[in-house]
């Protein structure tokens, strides 16, 4: 009873710091780091301010959680594409384009609070900690595409130059709802982040482009 009582009280507490960490990483992506006290998250997330303190510590402490609760989920998403025999390389890559496409756009706070946090030099420790993560996960990505260069199954491309190509396409959609709207020449009341039809249309065309850069055409 008691063991079922402590674990019960340590998921409260997850969902209780998952809390506060979307709620942060909405306000930081409208106003900023600068513009977002603990105060302003406190009484946004419901939440008093020595619950923030005792979970982060600092403001400075909470953005370097969400960074690092972000990138492990993908770290964790491509060590375990990588471990899978069950997926051919071209399969494990769809799947990448897929959950990258789908996560950017439902989570498209994050991504405008990271486009901020990359901008703000004075930010060292952050931009040093959003460096450290791309590069990583985008390591671990290439080395799926690597793989399926040694098998002969994909050409001699430049792995870790395909990866970026493949993310700054997707980052390229989302640094404007505007823009995307005129791209898609639709009206800017209209929110391209949620429309279905159109994350059906980037994924399909990512991986068409992916995939005739990266496949071996049997003759």
């Amino acid at each position: 009873m008691f063991k079922f009582a402590a674990h019960r009280i340590l998921e409260m507490a997850i969902d209780k710091k998952a809390h506060i960490m979307e709620h942060a990483i909405a306000l930081f992506a409208e106003r900023g780091f600068e513009g977002t006290s603990i105060r302003d998250l406190a009484a946004d997330a419901s939440v008093n301010v020595a619950m923030i303190n005792y979970y982060f510590g600092s403001k400075e402490k909470l953005v370097e959680a969400i960074i690092e609760d972000k990138a492990m989920y993908i770290k964790d998403r491509i060590e375990e594409l990588e471990a899978n025999t069950n997926l051919s390389e071209i399969e494990k890559v769809d799947f990448l384009i897929e959950d990258y496409v789908t996560r950017i756009m439902d989570g498209v706070n994050f991504h405008k609070f990271v486009y901020k946090e990359l901008m703000d030099t004075k930010r060292g420790d952050s931009h040093q900690l959003l460096s450290n993560a791309f590069a990583r996960n985008s390591k671990n990505f290439a080395a799926i595409i690597e793989k399926g260069i040694e098998k002969k199954i994909f050409k001699e491309v430049d792995s870790i130059l395909t990866v970026t190509t493949i993310i700054g396409s997707i980052n390229q959609v989302m640094i404007s709802k505007n823009m995307c709207n005129q791209m898609l020449a639709k009206p800017n009341t209209n929110d391209p982040y949620h429309d279905e039809a159109f994350k059906s249309r980037l994924i399909k065309h990512i991986k068409s482009m992916v995939h005739a850069h990266l496949l071996v055409v049997s003759e």
